[in-house]
């Protein structure tokens, strides 16, 4: 039942970075990509009615934390307690950016929160992979499970670290320009003319960067934690990953080449969830390592709930993620095509 939840945590996580990532993504090149009004309510209505749907995957994934895992739980988001509340605030500048801009017609209230809404997913991006970066390298923990991180030090991996350092700032950077591919893409998938021509320039810029960071970031993995590769060396299938995950760059500029919008976006989504798989398989079956002392590592068996639990959950998981996937389904489905200015709201 441990195994299984930790996939079943995996799997929504993953499932939170492709959803949301799009419109993260949206917001990031929402300056750059769209020059007029016009262009700019295309984007809007291209993620409004899926924005905030999509969030439900984070808070899902949280709340299967805490009920699955809850000393891991406990002690992230004790240890973690200032970027998690920095991201809240992020969040919520986030949404308040979307809704509050359509309030008014004045120029200077539109262009306030255009820009909050731009720069909270920029940051977004960067936090999250930050928080990533965080995990794989692994923080101080200490013989009660616990631990305390100031938000930098001297920027350098060691015992005494800090949530931001070199590496971690890699990672927020790989994420910063993944997502912003991945929402190019997707707003190419969902506009046309300028707009459309704009989004899909970016993705096609972005694609070197992100490519050569891949590679850095893997590098730059082994270096930090040579024991990553330890279950590769162990279970040969794990190296399908990293094939999957090359793969899909080389599906992905072959479809931007060909306009291919749509392939070009699923192969985004593929690479997304190949790196999260693969930092998941490389992990297994810890879920937070110690720098201090490999054996206050917390794994799925120190933090997991009781297997009586952990059983009735996975009952009731099954019919509540059936229906969330049907409402994502429809809502997909009723707003497919490309956008339309026509009409009210979104």
């Amino acid at each position: 039942m441990e195994t299984l939840w930790f996939m079943i945590v995996a799997v929504m996580v993953a499932a939170y970075v492709v959803l949301d990532g799009f419109d993260l993504g949206a917001g990031v090149i929402y300056l750059s990509a769209a020059r007029t009004a016009v262009e700019r309510q295309k984007i809007m209505r291209a993620i409004g009615p899926v924005w905030d749907g999509n969030e439900v995957w984070l808070l899902a994934a949280g709340g299967t934390l805490y009920f699955a895992f809850p000393l891991l739980y406990a002690s992230s988001f004790s240890g973690f307690y200032l970027p998690l509340m920095m991201v809240l605030w992020l969040l919520m500048l986030r949404g308040i950016g979307i809704e509050l801009r359509a309030h008014m017609e004045n120029p200077v209230w539109r262009g306030f929160f255009d820009v909050v809404f731009c720069f909270s997913s920029i940051l977004l991006c960067i936090f999250f992979g930050a928080a990533l970066g965080n995990v794989v390298r692994g923080v101080p923990l200490g013989a009660d499970g616990y631990f305390f991180e100031p938000l930098w030090t001297n920027f350098k991996v060691g015992v005494d670290t800090g949530i931001l350092d070199w590496y971690t700032i890699l990672t927020g950077v790989i994420a910063l320009v993944t997502l912003t591919a991945h929402g190019a893409l997707y707003i190419a998938v969902k506009t046309d003319e300028d707009l459309n021509q704009r989004s899909h320039q970016i993705a096609q810029t972005v694609w070197p960067i992100q490519l050569g960071l891949t590679v850095a970031g893997l590098i730059a993995t082994v270096h930090v934690r040579p024991g990553v590769l330890d279950n590769y060396k162990h279970h040969a299938i794990g190296f399908s990953i990293p094939v999957v995950v090359f793969g899909s760059l080389a599906v992905m500029m072959h479809a931007m080449l060909k306009r291919a919008d749509k392939i070009a976006f699923v192969a985004s989504s593929v690479y997304i969830v190949g790196m999260l798989v693969g930092a998941a398989f490389a992990l297994y079956p810890v879920v937070l390592p110690a720098t201090t002392n490999p054996a206050y590592n917390l794994t799925i068996y120190n933090t997991a709930a009781g297997h009586h639990g952990l059983a009735v959950g996975f009952a009731w998981w099954i019919p509540g993620t059936i229906l969330a996937l049907a409402y994502f389904v429809f809502v997909f489905r009723m707003f497919r095509g490309k956008v339309r200015l026509e009409g009210e709201g979104y």
